[in-house]
């Protein structure tokens, strides 16, 4: 999927003005204010009335949630209705919403459950599984590791690699988080101030930044940890 022109403004004043090719999984990775939000937004439809949205994308590719994209929140919460049972929030047969929950790691008697009665990790594998259930050609990720600990990050991005070699959908994760980028995809673009710092392969940008704003994002995630790229 390549995205050749995505460009938000707001009066006249310029937002973001980005492109990027999204070949199989990209990280979309920048400080607050950077313009990821806004990006993901844009993509989902959900700008306010008052920014005026360009986009251009592959021709074959129609940006419409629920249909060729789906989206998985940073809290699983926003996405679920806490007083109905978890297997209402599903709008496909029963039989397919358990195959999804045993291919997200779930145990199906969790259909029963309201989701207060289900931990962090959990509700986040059942959103993932809500997404999956539209057969996406692109899964959106808004932080979706950040409120879990870290036991949890690495099941969950795992599980996310494993699904994607499932269903073969392409990934755009938006985040802060450049370890979570580096485990989970095999590009990263960088922005800063709605404008594309540098982007390329992930191991090639984490071992080379050219830009001094992205090695300080790479020395922000990696300071006192052990890095091999």
């Amino acid at each position: 999927m390549k995205v050749s022109k995505l460009h938000i403004s707001i009066d006249k004043k310029c937002l973001v003005d980005i492109s990027f090719d999204i070949s199989s999984s990209l990280a979309l990775v920048g400080q607050s204010g950077s313009g990821k939000s806004l990006t993901l937004k844009a993509l989902l439809g959900m700008l306010p009335s008052s920014m005026k949205l360009e986009l251009e994308c592959d021709s074959d590719f129609v940006l419409r949630a629920g249909e060729s994209l789906a989206f998985v929140p940073q809290n699983p919460f926003t996405a679920l209705s806490p007083l109905t049972k978890i297997k209402k929030q599903f709008f496909i047969p029963l039989a397919k919403v358990e195959k999804l929950f045993e291919q997200v790691g779930l145990d199906i008697e969790f259909l029963e459950r309201f989701p207060p009665e289900l931990s962090g990790g959990q509700l986040q594998r059942v959103v993932i599984a809500m997404a999956l259930e539209s057969e996406p050609k692109l899964l959106l990720l808004d932080e979706p590791t950040t409120a879990l600990d870290p036991e949890n990050r690495v099941i969950v991005l795992e599980l996310l690699k494993s699904l994607q070699m499932e269903f073969g959908f392409k990934i755009l994760f938006v985040t802060h988080d450049m370890i979570s980028a580096k485990s989970l995809c095999e590009d990263i673009c960088v922005i800063r101030d709605g404008k594309v710092v540098e982007s390329g392969a992930m191991a090639d940008i984490l071992k080379n930044p050219h830009e001094g704003y992205t090695k300080t994002l790479i020395d922000a995630n990696f300071a006192n940890r052990e890095f091999r790229v």
